[in-house]
């Protein structure tokens, strides 16, 4: 989705955002020099738009910048990875 703005917040280990009023997340942790995505969610509202793809992408960005590996531990994260192969030498 173009023009999307995320944030990352750290101390939640999170990554959000906002659309149309609506709050779309993805929840991480990291362990061991590893970054699990473990729960990507949108609102029905404003699904199908892109942004769980730009969540997950945002945080293998994140993971690649920080020299992490990352385990897709929700089905979302897993099937995206399975999409995008640029992203296969950070699987964990």
């Amino acid at each position: 989705m173009k023009d999307l703005a995320i944030r990352h917040d750290a101390g939640e280990t999170q990554f959000t955002a906002r659309v149309d009023g609506q709050e779309a997340e993805l929840d991480y942790r990291i362990e061991g020099g590893v970054l699990t995505i473990l729960h990507t969610g949108v609102p029905p509202a404003i699904e199908g738009r892109g942004i769980a793809a730009a969540l997950v992408q945002a945080a293998f960005d994140h993971a690649r910048a920080q020299g992490l590996k990352v385990r897709t531990a929700c089905a979302y994260s897993q099937a995206w990875l399975g999409k995008h192969p640029e992203y296969e030498d950070l699987r964990a």
